[in-house]
């Protein structure tokens, strides 16, 4: 009774969701940016009807196992005393087989999709498959990306899409590096009738980021802004859980936090420029409208 009930609140919310646009367009681009790739796979109703108690006793058996657990201790505690505890949350813990690698994420194909919505805005994503956890152009992609569209306000893309045009009440981009490459992507809504001009806007504006890459000016604010706020991204201890996590499950060097405002303030503008040439490719670009279907 307790796995019916729970499978159908999982497959209410699916429902639900899929009459959002912003929902409709994050699914829609992950499928047309990574194909048959596990990244784009996601739950539907027929895949969740299927689940049986059997599935999910195996599922714990194979998955929940001791060597490979990535325990993330944040406290007053020696670390005696962390291999301690750690040793005693997975004692109980059978050993697992190996997880299978990932398969290559395949080289996108980019190309634009539409979906028509009763909305009043169109839901605009553009992206592709970009950056791997451990790549060493992360901190040049970290501060180029602040200045064209991570860094809110002073962003090149707020500045053209919505300071000096009114397009969009907020536009942004961003990296979300995985095992595999995650996606680079830009984000925006804008009214219907607006489409195409929007669409205009911001390619422009990253052809044109992609091609120069930063100011010295703007690479000085970024870098400013990043290395300052860095305190705030470990000023508690549900954050250092948090990157500890991280670099836990990603591998990362274990002074990985020690020396990341070092690296922020190493990059330059010519670092910026080769690192997004090399991670953002305009072609493999795929781009995904929901709201405004009018090619």
């Amino acid at each position: 009774a307790g796995l019916d009930r729970d499978k159908a609140l999982a497959i209410a919310n699916i429902k639900e969701e899929l009459t959002k646009p912003e929902a409709i367009a994050e699914k829609a681009f992950m499928q047309a940016a990574y194909g048959t790739h596990p990244y784009a796979v996601d739950a539907d109703e027929a895949s969740l009807q299927a689940i049986t108690r059997d599935d999910l006793v195996a599922f714990h058996r194979a998955h929940y196992v001791a060597n490979r657990a990535v325990i993330a201790l944040i406290g007053d505690i020696t670390e005696a005393q962390a291999r301690a505890i750690a040793s005693a949350l997975t004692r109980q813990l059978p050993q697992g087989a190996a997880l299978p690698a990932l398969p290559p994420v395949p080289t996108p194909k980019g190309g634009e999709t539409r979906i028509a919505h009763p909305a009043s805005q169109s839901h605009i994503l553009i992206g592709a498959p970009a950056l791997q956890r451990g790549d060493n152009d992360f901190f040049a992609l970290t501060v180029g990306n602040y200045v064209l569209g991570g860094g809110g306000f002073v962003s090149r893309l707020t500045d053209e899409v919505r300071e000096k045009r009114g397009l969009s009440y907020s536009v942004y981009s961003g990296f979300s590096p995985l095992a595999q490459p995650g996606p680079f992507q830009i984000g925006l809504q804008t009214k219907k009738e607006q489409t195409a001009e929007a669409l205009r806007v911001t390619r422009a504006t990253l052809d044109k980021f992609l091609q120069d890459g930063p100011t010295a000016a703007e690479l000085k604010a970024a870098k400013d802004n990043l290395a300052g706020g860095f305190a705030l991204r470990i000023d508690s201890n549900a954050k250092l859980l948090e990157n500890l996590s991280v670099i836990g499950f990603y591998g990362l060097p274990l002074d990985y936090l020690d020396h990341w405002i070092e690296r922020v303030r190493a990059v330059t503008v010519q670092d910026v420029r080769a690192a997004f040439r090399r991670h953002v490719q305009p072609a493999q670009l795929s781009t995904v409208i929901v709201g405004d279907d009018a090619r």
